[in-house]
């Protein structure tokens, strides 16, 4: 396996570290031409493009750390090419067309699309349970004010006003929020797609002022039984928006794609 990566931010400095920590690369990291322009050590210059083209022969895994935007610019063209591609950017398949575009470059190509857990858990059980039938999955995020800035919970509620009160900002379906909130909704979209569907599965988004974590809920029932699962998730050192799990779920869905034995 030899690894490109899209991005240069908080997941994506993580994930890169941990792979040269592992010796898996990258060999390339694809960042938008404005960003090459930004000072960096001798030791990136050589490794940094600003188009699929100038990607180096042999690559055969892109990893995407950089957003829906990327996902959708770069996807297509990437797995067209027959190169495999991991992506934290699952909200953006909220896009039906968007989708339906990459699916059809992954089967052109005879590449794979590799979407990862990101922050949440209990997805294996999900799609575990979709053998049978599921009658109900809901997901719930709950973060503190602070972590909606800058997205569309500040057109609902007054994010400074809300004393110890939880304020529910959101409820409507996974591909509601995916597209409402692409920077904060990317759990919804993959609980979404890993059991009943990003029109089925229901979300309910809370600005909570009681809690200093991000919270993820998710409870299901069907033919299989219930079950419900919460994770309190810790940001990145680097970016309090980003979740280091769901950093930590691309190394180690990378390093599930190169084991002989896999869980």
């Amino acid at each position: 396996m030899k690894i490109g990566m899209i991005g240069d931010g908080a997941i994506a400095t993580y994930v890169r570290q941990h792979l040269e920590e592992r010796g898996l690369g990258p060999s390339v990291i694809l960042l938008r031409p404005s960003r090459l322009a930004v000072d960096t050590t001798a030791r990136d210059a050589g490794l940094r493009v600003g188009s699929i083209d100038d990607l180096p022969k042999g690559i055969t895994h892109m990893i995407d750390c950089a957003g829906h935007s990327a996902l959708a610019e770069h996807g297509p063209a990437i797995l067209q090419r027959g190169i495999d591609l991991t992506t934290v950017s699952i909200g953006a398949l909220a896009d039906a067309s968007l989708a339906q575009e990459l699916e059809a470059a992954a089967v052109a190509g005879g590449a794979k699309l590799h979407l990862v857990s990101g922050a949440i858990g209990a997805l294996d059980c999900l799609q575990a349970a979709k053998v049978g039938q599921i009658s109900q999955v809901t997901y719930i995020g709950r973060k503190p004010p602070a972590g909606w800035r800058g997205s569309a919970a500040e057109q609902t509620i007054n994010l400074d006003q809300l004393g110890d009160t939880p304020a529910i900002h959101f409820e409507g379906s996974a591909r509601q929020a995916a597209l409402t909130y692409p920077k904060n909704a990317n759990v919804a979209a993959t609980v979404a797609l890993a059991g009943v569907g990003m029109d089925a599965t229901q979300v309910q988004l809370i600005a909570d002022p009681t809690v200093n974590a991000n919270i993820h809920e998710v409870h299901a029932s069907g033919e299989f039984g219930s079950f419900s699962f919460r994770i309190e998730g810790r940001a990145l050192a680097q970016n309090p928006r980003s979740s280091a799990l769901a950093a930590m779920s691309v190394v180690s869905k990378i390093e599930q794609q190169i084991k002989a034995i896999q869980i």
